[in-house]
């Protein structure tokens, strides 16, 4: 059956994706962005910190079925540089959207993080005590309880975390995985340290996007919280810095292996934030991944992207 979806920041790295996997289906999408808005006329034009135009929006809308909330301030440094500016994207939206979900009665998915946990006892379960590090964590943990607040009145409203993520980009900054293709094509001779001590779960766009639609697409409530991460295994900065030089085939000797614990003047990351992804499985969702990370990575290099 087809559904009305409204995407916020749909011109982002996985606004992109979720967007194209729903409209393949069929679904009827709306992309919501900002300035992105301005250069596209297919995008929707709302800056979702202004409550007043957003309220307007859904008042003009009223047969949304699903909203999927991408829209965040995802940058750790930044969130932490600008807390102020960073909480209004990262929690104060989300407990207006979830507000209107239950006003409007719509689904909202809310896409949160595996950082608002420390990173001290993996694997998390979607009940795992959060603990977040850092700034980015904690209002990301904020978002998480403003949109549970609203489902404890009646909204449908469903926090999906995920971990760092990657896929096809418009500029390689898009993501914290891709942008490490910049540092393995500088052979200028510049030398780099990278990250070797922490483990990560990089997730692809496209996945995420499946999942999304799957679970849009049940025929039973979705619980509070899940989770979604690659079942591929973990990858540290300095190992996903050596899969996509073997498909540029680039040499690394510029990139040096730093197995050191970050120091304290560094922002916060936790050590491994495994995600468990039980409570999806058991939902009927399929965890699985279409590429595994040095697949998905040879096919990039071979498309000539």
């Amino acid at each position: 059956m087809k559904k009305s979806i409204v995407v916020t920041g749909a011109s982002g790295l996985l606004g992109r994706a979720v967007v194209s996997h729903f409209q393949s289906q069929g679904d009827e999408v709306i992309k919501l962005a900002n300035s992105r808005a301005k250069k596209d006329a297919t995008y929707t034009k709302l800056d979702l910190m202004d409550k007043e135009a957003v309220n307007g929006f859904f008042q003009t809308h009223p047969t949304i079925d699903v909203v999927v909330h991408c829209a965040a301030e995802r940058r750790p440094d930044v969130a932490e540089a600008d807390p102020e500016k960073a909480a209004k994207i990262n929690a104060e939206v989300p407990a207006h959207l979830a507000a209107l979900a239950n006003q409007r009665k719509f689904l909202l998915i809310y896409i949160s993080t595996d950082y608002v946990f420390n990173g001290r006892n993996p694997p998390y379960e979607v009940d795992a005590q959060p603990d977040p590090l850092q700034m980015y964590g904690r209002q990301k943990l904020d978002g998480e309880k403003a949109v549970l607040a609203e489902r404890e009145k009646g909204a449908q409203v469903t926090v999906l975390r995920v971990p760092i993520l990657y896929g096809k980009v418009e500029y390689n900054s898009e993501s914290a995985v891709n942008i490490l293709r910049d540092v393995v094509e500088d052979q200028s001779g510049k030398k780099y340290k990278m990250d070797a001590y922490q483990v990560r779960f990089p997730t692809n766009v496209e996945d995420v996007a499946r999942v999304l639609y799957d679970l849009t697409h049940l025929d039973k409530p979705l619980p509070s919280i899940l989770h979604y991460s690659t079942p591929s295994p973990p990858l540290t900065k300095y190992d996903m810095t050596q899969t996509i030089a073997q498909h540029l085939n680039l040499p690394i000797d510029h990139i040096i292996k730093d197995t050191s614990k970050p120091g304290p003047d560094a922002t916060p990351r936790p050590e491994n934030t495994q995600l468990s992804t039980k409570a999806l499985a058991e939902l009927g969702v399929d965890v699985g991944e279409k590429k595994s990370f040095g697949d998905w990575w040879g096919d990039y290099v071979a498309e000539g992207k």
